[in-house]
């Protein structure tokens, strides 16, 4: 019941927003909006009696773009861990959530990335585009390397999408742990329970020295980093 109480709640949000929305544009502004889209996330998990418990922040350099890159256990994952990093970061997301009126055209614009999943060259594109939001405009990026959410609670596979991004942008990855999710919201629930969900960050892994071909190395580091701090 909750969930569903908040997310009328988001809803009515959407259309209250579009004239901070038009302010944003108008004036050039793109982080104010990330900031108030993270804001508004915070409110959502004290309606919901979520508690999120960060720890790791201190090894992050303010002014250094990084790669994030988390595992995925639940649908709140990704605004949570967004929220989290405690500074503004764009994701590349699903085509289709760029439907969403307002919300899709306020996220085109704050520098989200949709990509097409159907095939390698849109997934391609995508990361080209992100990698050039991330040298020119110094840009940070949320990734969740397992690409979609786990069924069981247990890490995947990577694909290999955001090591692109990394390798292309020079940006160094900072592998995050996310525990807690999966109890409060796993994949095919469509209400969230309380709970702690606790976010860790790890120390950045630089990416110098890693290329396409020796890939898989960097891929087994980050996920030995983010394994290291589970449950």
């Amino acid at each position: 019941m909750r969930t569903f109480v908040l997310g009328i709640f988001y809803s009515v949000l959407l259309i209250l927003i579009i004239p901070f929305l038009l302010i944003c544009f108008l004036a050039g502004m793109k982080d104010p909006l990330i900031r108030f889209g993270q804001s508004a996330v915070r409110l959502g998990c004290r309606f919901l009696g979520i508690k999120v418990a960060i720890s790791g922040l201190e090894r992050l350099d303010p002014a250094t773009a990084y790669v994030f890159m988390a595992n995925h256990l639940s649908f709140i994952d990704g605004p949570i861990a967004a929220t989290a990093i405690r500074r503004p970061v764009r994701i590349i997301l699903k085509k289709s959530i760029f439907r969403i009126p307002v919300l899709g055209i306020g996220m085109r614009y704050v520098g989200f990335v949709p990509v097409d999943r159907k095939g390698v060259k849109g997934g391609q594109k995508s990361i080209r585009r992100a990698a050039e939001l991330l040298i020119e405009k110094g840009y940070s990026f949320l990734v969740f390397p397992e690409g979609t959410r786990s069924r069981d609670g247990n890490i995947q596979p990577f694909r290999r999408g955001g090591f692109f991004l990394a390798l292309d942008g020079r940006a160094p990855i900072v592998p995050m742990t996310i525990k807690g999710s999966f109890k409060i919201m796993p994949k095919g629930q469509w209400h969230a329970e309380k709970g702690v969900v606790r976010i860790v960050f790890h120390d950045p892994v630089p990416v110098e020295g890693y290329t396409p071909e020796n890939m898989g190395e960097l891929m087994e580091k980050v996920r030995a980093a983010i394994v290291s701090a589970g449950d």
